[in-house]
């Protein structure tokens, strides 16, 4: 005799005889050096700003636009609600055991991402010439792939959706490997010319990422629970 299927509206199906099989949270051993690695970054970035005093705070010259320091505050703001809700989002075991934190976490993602990115792109002109075309490029793929991933969740095609947030925790990590790069870089100068790390830390951080999420992606996308969502799309 075959087993019901149970669903919820908006969800998708859940067989019972899979509830055995739900991940527990300590076999995904990644999960700690990730949320480890995302809280040493947020604490490094965060730290120069922690008296929220325009005149102390590590920033470029901005004459005559008032609203810089605001705009890179709430920049900042929304991008560490989206960096730590990314890794509530990628968490195999939220997602199977805790679907409502799933959704909540992963809207406040998406709201987070559109107004860092927004905010970003209103105060990109005034980083460095060299580097800002990288800046907003991955910028605007970040918001357009997270917006997508919500579209493909809502429609129920969640192994595109996926995939799409695959992607956009690729682009949004690569905060993490521009300090990183950047660091290593500037070690060389002027071995190197400055102007070739500053262009350089601006791409290969998410450009790199998107090419090993891809890769991840081939790898897995004949895994029992790629082919699941695929089934319940």
């Amino acid at each position: 005799m075959s087993q019901n299927v149970v669903t919820k509206p908006g969800s998708r199906p859940v067989d019972p005889a899979d509830q055995r099989q739900r991940p527990t949270w300590w076999r995904r051993p990644w999960i700690i050096p990730l949320a480890l690695v995302v809280l040493a970054f947020l604490v490094y970035q965060l730290s120069p700003f922690r008296d929220l005093d325009e005149r102390t705070a590590p920033i470029p010259p901005h004459d005559g636009f008032a609203l810089y320091y605001p705009l890179l505050l709430t920049h900042m703001f929304f991008g560490t609600i989206a960096m730590i809700t990314v890794v509530i989002q990628l968490w195999p075991w939220v997602r199977h055991n805790h679907p409502r934190v799933h959704r909540a976490s992963g809207r406040t993602y998406v709201v987070s991402a559109l107004v860092a990115g927004l905010a970003g792109l209103a105060i990109v002109r005034f980083a460095p010439v060299v580097g800002q075309i990288g800046v907003a490029m991955a910028t605007v793929t970040w918001m357009a792939v997270t917006v997508l991933a919500f579209v493909r969740a809502r429609q129920g095609r969640f192994a595109n959706h996926r995939r799409l947030m695959l992607y956009s925790f690729a682009i949004v990590m690569n905060n993490v490997w521009g300090v990183i790069l950047g660091r290593i870089g500037f070690a060389f100068v002027p071995a190197i010319d400055i102007n070739y790390v500053a262009e350089g830390v601006r791409w290969i951080g998410w450009v790199g990422n998107l090419m090993l999420v891809q890769w991840w992606i081939y790898r897995t996308e004949n895994s029992r629970e790629v082919r699941e969502l695929a089934g319940a799309s």
